[in-house]
């Protein structure tokens, strides 16, 4: 009987602390989470008659709160990132690559950063991580804390930039339902 009794409680212990890890990664606060991304477009629409070099007179930049686009267009096959409120973010980018141009399908040898960015309305203050490469496939890493942690994060944006500070790609926020 006591050894049942034994052999019950160390089973018993053992489911426990089987659980315990997926237990304490829920307990982590996510101010934001990003899955997938959309490459940049430079440019959102032009106007007027199309000059004999085939420019527009009137174009609209593609700013996103304050931040300027990469030259020509840039493409991304996936991105997961998530920031929680230590500051803490961890970003996973495939795939960002030049998507027009004679370096069409290459990394244009770029390093990159993100800049998490949570007001709707300016001003924006702006979060951000170290530069790391693009590896020749246009993947990266991004294990790092950003400058000046947000407590809550109401509109979040995730900005992928390049070391001059223009943006290649965006992040897609996750929405708890």
């Amino acid at each position: 009987m006591m050894k049942m009794v034994t052999t019950a409680l160390c089973a018993l212990a053992v489911l426990l602390l089987g659980a315990a890890p997926p237990l304490a990664a829920h307990e982590r606060d996510v101010v934001a989470a990003f899955d997938g991304a959309i490459g940049v477009i430079p440019a959102t629409n032009g106007a007027g008659a199309m000059n004999a070099d085939g420019t527009f007179p009137n174009v609209k930049v593609n700013v996103v709160r304050g931040v300027n686009p990469g030259a020509g267009p840039w493409r991304i096959a996936d991105l997961r990132a998530e920031v929680d409120v230590d500051g803490q973010i961890t970003v996973r980018g495939r795939g960002l690559l030049l998507a027009s141009g004679n370096g069409i399908g290459t990394n244009g040898g770029q390093s990159v950063f993100a800049t998490l960015i949570c007001e709707a309305t300016a001003p924006f203050q702006e979060h951000s991580t170290a530069t790391v490469p693009l590896d020749v496939n246009g993947n990266f890493r991004i294990d790092d804390t950003v400058s000046a942690a947000p407590a809550e994060c109401a509109s979040p944006v995730l900005l992928i930039r390049n070391a001059a500070g223009a943006w290649f790609a965006a992040g897609i926020p996750t929405h708890d339902e």
